[in-house]
């Protein structure tokens, strides 16, 4: 009897858990939503599904919101197959079709291109992210989604102003919302406010499919991994020092910093 009463108790922590994570998760994306105009009545909301639980975590968000929003918005998931070697193509597909969500899977050989312009050695995100960016504007306009929906989190928001700022000279990080240069496309990304810990705490408990990426995320000594560490043990000495620097990207003031193009300095 005692033995089973422990498997009830620790089953009902784990639940416990799981809800309250997933309250975190959702008050974090609705206020992304609420701030930003992320999904607004009668948006077509395209969401790209990697298999990471990230994207995992951004489906699932945004189905329980759209059971619970005030306003009328559709989903659908699109997963890029790259034709990455041993990517387990079913997958995704036989779990979308347990969710009962609409999508497509897209098949695109970009592994292949990758592979043959990029020098051995040699970062292949850049090249990876631009194919796959106009393979997805392309769906997105055969779908007619009115927005495309990204896993991008907090940490890809502040790990990205710190590479722009240590590499490219530039004070850039990701916006949570988007227009395209061409103006024909908006990307929204409504985890801006969430952690990574938090989201693969989650998924972990969620049990999702998770597919990791053998071409970028494999790759020993990138920029991004070096940002990541640093993260890391500033959460270790510092907590809270990450989400102070991305509390800091949302309360700029352009008179304090030294671009001529934000501040007339000169007509001061």
């Amino acid at each position: 009897m005692s033995a089973t009463i422990r498997e009830i108790d620790t089953s009902a922590l784990e639940c416990t858990d799981m809800v309250r994570m997933e309250h975190r998760i959702r008050r974090g994306v609705g206020r992304a939503i609420s701030d930003f105009g992320l999904i607004e009545a009668g948006d077509r909301v395209m969401v790209c599904l990697s298999g990471g639980a990230d994207s995992h975590t951004l489906l699932d968000m945004l189905l329980v919101l759209r059971r619970a929003a005030p306003v009328d918005f559709d989903l659908v998931a699109v997963n890029l197959d790259q034709k990455q070697p041993g990517f387990p193509a079913r997958v995704l597909p036989d779990y979308l079709d347990r969710l009962g969500v609409d999508y497509r899977i897209v098949e695109e050989d970009t592994y292949s291109i990758v592979k043959r312009v990029v020098p051995k050695g040699k970062t292949t995100c850049g090249l990876c992210s631009r194919l796959r960016r106009g393979i997805l504007y392309r769906v997105a306009s055969e779908l007619g989604a009115s927005k495309i929906a990204l896993g991008h989190h907090a940490d890809d928001i502040v790990e990205t102003a710190f590479l722009n700022m240590f590499y490219n000279a530039r004070f850039k990080a990701m916006p949570a919302k988007l227009r395209s240069d061409d103006g024909r496309h908006v990307v929204i990304r409504p985890l801006v406010y969430i952690r990574e810990s938090l989201i693969k705490q989650f998924a972990a408990a969620r049990d999702y499919p998770i597919i990791p990426c053998n071409l970028c995320g494999s790759q020993p000594n990138l920029q991004r991994q070096a940002i990541k560490s640093m993260l890391r043990d500033w959460d270790r000495s510092h907590p809270g020092r990450v989400e102070n620097i991305l509390r800091s990207l949302t309360r700029v003031t352009p008179s304090h910093l030294l671009d001529r193009g934000l501040h007339d300095f000169l007509n001061l």
